[in-house]
């Protein structure tokens, strides 16, 4: 019975692991698309400053291919999104806990200031005596 269990506990973390490979191949593929959705924008910059005026056929292919790659990462990303919402509910999420230590941090921050201020004002008393 705890062998079996065992094998379904490692079978089900595999799963989300294959999950999570999966996912991230496709948020890398969107990055290279951003990329050359970049790339294309620079190209028809490029073009349009062109001294002796842009080509049309060239503006006309790269604003085509930039048009569909917006596309095709939009649904890319949407997908991914929904999909985290489905299998990866809100728990995990570390948000909340993350902007409380931050606003700790910023807090001993203005603490330490204070402190070192109260320390120089106290020198400045003793100094002359």
């Amino acid at each position: 019975m705890a062998s079996q269990l065992g094998s379904r506990t490692n079978s089900t973390s595999s799963m989300d692991s294959q999950g999570q490979n999966t996912s991230l191949q496709r948020l890398h593929n969107v990055e290279k698309r951003v990329v050359r959705v970049l790339e294309l924008a620079g190209g028809v910059m490029d073009e349009l400053s062109n001294s002796t005026g842009p080509r049309v056929e060239v503006v006309n292919n790269h604003c085509r291919e930039f048009m569909q790659s917006i596309k095709d990462i939009q649904v890319t990303l949407r997908e991914e999104i929904k999909s985290a919402c489905e299998y990866r509910p809100f728990e995990k999420c570390d948000y909340s806990s993350r902007i409380s230590n931050e606003i700790c941090c910023k807090k001993l921050e203005y603490i330490t200031e204070q402190l070192d201020n109260m320390k120089k004002s106290i020198e400045q008393y003793d100094g002359p005596v």
